[in-house]
């Protein structure tokens, strides 16, 4: 089997860097982890991805004069590294429309919500504050528009009433250490098709893996009335 090989882009910690690497390591994954870039020198993700025996470079964003400048410089070590296929994995830039573009079909990211809902920033709070039953993770293609991309995998969980923003986003991360490497197995092994700017899935779904919240209440046969429609 040949397998793709893949960049990872971070800023930070990389936890889902590190979800990718781990599932790169089985022989059976189609997809091979070949480096690591960061924008921040300081992000603590390259030391875990060096203590995996990744490659790892640095081009700091600060350094350039523009966007262009920046993007160029990682165009170039992502061309001298062979890169096929780009994931972003906390990497808190912005990209112009010309690289997006060099990508297109090939780099995508993971977004702390249920996409389309919740864009941006801050989005388990917000979740909180919106009183949603629930929450999740989406893995997309990256295109232009900011979490807008044709959407791979996601996965959900239950809010709870006594949820905090960093509780939801613990559980939700687990989530998402769940979906990157699937979403990637997908695109790396050619399951993934862009129809009509959505995507399809070749191959068959497994049973039983709706999330109905709250579950175990049967509302069929109101008992006294309770919860009938007026």
């Amino acid at each position: 089997m040949i397998r793709k090989r893949v960049a990872i882009l971070i800023s930070g910690r990389g936890s889902n860097m590190a979800a990718l690497i781990a599932a790169g390591k089985a022989p059976a994954f189609p997809a091979e982890i070949v480096l690591v870039l960061s924008n921040r020198p300081e992000a603590a993700g390259l030391a875990v991805a060096r203590a995996e025996g990744v490659t790892t470079v640095v081009i700091d964003h600060s350094s350039f004069a523009d966007r262009e400048g920046f993007e160029r410089a990682m165009q170039a070590v992502l061309d001298g590294q062979k890169v096929e296929l780009v994931c972003l994995a906390g990497f808190m830039r912005r990209l112009t429309p010309w690289f997006v573009g060099r990508w297109q079909g090939r780099m995508i990211n993971i977004h702390p919500a249920l996409l389309p809902a919740f864009k941006g920033l801050d989005t388990h709070a917000r979740a909180l504050a919106a009183g949603v039953k629930v929450h999740g993770a989406s893995v997309h293609f990256v295109v232009p528009d900011v979490d807008s991309g044709p959407l791979i995998a996601q996965g959900a969980v239950e809010v709870r009433d006594d949820d905090t923003a960093e509780t939801l986003a613990a559980r939700v991360l687990a989530i998402e250490h769940r979906i990157y490497p699937t979403a990637l197995a997908l695109l790396a092994s050619g399951r993934v098709k862009l129809v009509d700017g959505r995507c399809r899935i070749e191959g068959s779904y497994p049973t039983g893996s709706s999330l109905i919240v709250p579950d175990g209440v049967d509302c069929s046969t109101p008992s006294d009335n309770r919860g009938a429609p007026p």
